[in-house]
């Protein structure tokens, strides 16, 4: 054999060898749901991060307009800390079931997965419940979004984290739904993951709100 064949074999055999490790690499950049899973959270963190960015103009609006009363009433004479407790109360404990119900899907544990789910969805309805009759209250007493820009600025924070959470109860309902038609695929599970992501980063947003907004807002 000579050197130049030689040379030619050694090329053809790393090419191969080169071909082969691809091959590998890509079977396992898309067949390995670990690291989609991974990918499809990291992902789904950017888009909560623009979430984040839009509440926190929101917060900003408020914090610079908190006190426009215009006259009108003021945080200290709308606001019922009972009643936001009792919502906060609520918020916290299904952000606990939410994350029961991500674990037992990852066990497919039917029990907890189903339990949590539905325990996260009663506690969002009356977290719900209870700020759409804060809401009703304040409007019979005059003080709807256009009384002043206090309010105005009050009505679209609060309220725009409450169109979230009805949003994400229907998400959790889609999520029962496609467990229950479909069981534990891994797409699924992936969709599970995100849903537990967005609840409780409103969990987080609540708390800021309920600093900000009412703690605040009550002693002001």
């Amino acid at each position: 054999m000579t050197a130049f064949q030689a040379g030619a074999d050694y090329g053809e055999g790393r090419r191969e060898e080169s071909y082969g490790h691809g091959r590998a690499a890509a079977h396992l950049d898309h067949s390995d749901p670990v690291s989609k899973r991974i990918i499809v959270g990291y992902g789904f963190w950017i888009f909560l991060l623009s979430d984040i960015v839009m509440f926190s103009a929101f917060f900003a609006t408020y914090a610079v307009l908190s006190g426009e009363t215009a006259g009108g009433p003021s945080g200290k004479d709308l606001f019922d800390l009972h009643n936001v407790a009792i919502e906060t109360a609520c918020l916290l404990l299904s952000s606990f079931t939410c994350g029961l119900a991500a674990i037992g899907a990852r066990a497919h544990q039917n029990l907890m997965y189903y339990g949590g789910m539905a325990a996260t969805c009663v506690l969002g309805l009356g977290f719900l419940a209870i700020e759409i009759h804060e809401f009703v209250g304040m409007i019979e007493q005059g003080a709807g979004p256009q009384r002043s820009a206090f309010l105005s600025a009050f009505f679209t924070l609060v309220g725009c984290h409450g169109v979230h959470v009805t949003l994400g109860i229907l998400w959790l309902l889609t999520m029962i739904a496609q467990v229950f038609a479909k069981g534990y695929r891994a797409d699924i599970l992936r969709r599970v993951l995100c849903f537990a992501l967005f609840w409780h980063t409103l969990d987080i947003i609540w708390v800021a709100i309920f600093t900000v907004v009412y703690l605040f807002g009550a002693g002001a």
